[in-house]
């Protein structure tokens, strides 16, 4: 690969497990990506879904990290509109003091989760709306440069964590550029909007830790040993991924799966798979390479999209393998 590889992942609950061994399965695959040559691995923080065990980010992050040696881990990403800047600052600044030079926050303005919830984490809907100060006042406590006087993140300050806006629309492209900081592209699930990557490189203003811009794109990945493994295990993510979004929670049978998969919500959902790179290891290889140009990227963060947790791992492998990453 010509750019670094790194790896969301979502801590994703199967059927029929627990919470704690989606744990125990972050914590394995971190290990296994430290080895394999990966960069960094970032958690989402998502609230009421049942299949998704990363809502206290920092706390798995702080898990992951006493279990592993040399990978960066971080938030990818912390929805800030549901914290105040200064806790923030004190739970990453604690993370980067007990493992100093391998925390990263991401910093996205979303709610991640729907309005029900939003209202249970005693979040105004108008709380976005502050999102671009509450970034420069999270950067300040964490550079040890407080925007309140008296007021200081401790730990925090002076750790100056590696802050990075998310986005899947032109609001944070726009907003990374103006702060001269690192971008990271949700392209994974809103490939609509890859575009937005060109207006941040060309409106991206230089900062004193960031004299260049620098994107992360996200991108699905399946890879097996044969090009139909890979491909059966796509048609089974798609079905899957309908099912989930879709469904929400009902059972349906394999003749109404296909009639979900023809509906207008269900090639929605299918259109956020997109980008994914299905096949051989060296036929991901090659969809990679061409991604990198297409979004104009610095580095992926690849999502493992296969349905089994055996099997994303042997993907993440693969990639790894075909790809020449050597571990830190």
């Amino acid at each position: 690969m010509t750019v670094p590889l790194s790896i969301l992942d979502l801590a994703h609950i199967g059927k029929g497990e627990t919470a704690r061994e989606s744990f125990d399965a972050s914590v394995k695959m971190a290990q296994l990506a430290e080895q394999w040559g990966y960069r960094r691995i970032w958690y989402a923080e998502h609230h009421n879904m049942p299949t998704i065990a990363s809502s206290a980010t920092s706390v798995l992050i702080a898990h992951v990290a006493a279990h592993t040696s040399s990978i960066r881990l971080g938030a990818g990403g912390i929805m800030l509109p549901n914290h105040s800047p200064l806790t923030i600052a004190e739970q990453f600044g604690t993370l980067a003091t007990l493992h100093p030079g391998r925390i990263d926050l991401g910093l996205g303005r979303a709610p991640g989760s729907d309005q029900k919830t939003m209202r249970a984490l005693r979040r105004d809907p108008t709380s976005a709306d502050s999102f671009p100060q509450d970034v420069l006042e999270l950067q300040a406590y964490l550079k040890g440069e407080s925007r309140i006087p008296g007021v200081d993140a401790i730990p925090g300050k002076g750790t100056d964590v590696p802050l990075y806006i998310l986005g899947s629309s032109l609001f944070g492209a726009k907003l990374a550029a103006l702060l001269g900081l690192p971008y990271a592209f949700a392209s994974h699930f809103a490939p609509q909007a890859l575009d937005d990557v060109r207006l941040y490189r060309r409106e991206f203003q230089p900062s004193p830790d960031h004299p260049e811009p620098h994107v992360i794109a996200g991108v699905g990945v399946i890879a097996a040993d044969t090009t139909e493994e890979a491909q059966s295990l796509f048609e089974a993510t798609k079905r899957a991924r309908v099912v989930q979004m879709v469904g929400r929670g009902r059972t349906f049978s394999e003749e109404e799966i296909d009639m979900l998969l023809d509906s207008p919500a269900g090639m929605q959902v299918l259109e956020m798979l997109r980008y994914t790179a299905v096949g051989t290891p060296q036929e991901v290889r090659d969809y990679l390479d061409r991604f990198t140009e297409r979004a104009q990227a610095d580095e992926l963060i690849v999502v493992s999209s296969a349905p089994r947790r055996d099997a994303w791992l042997r993907s993440l492998e693969l990639v790894a393998q075909v790809s020449d990453l050597v571990p830190a």
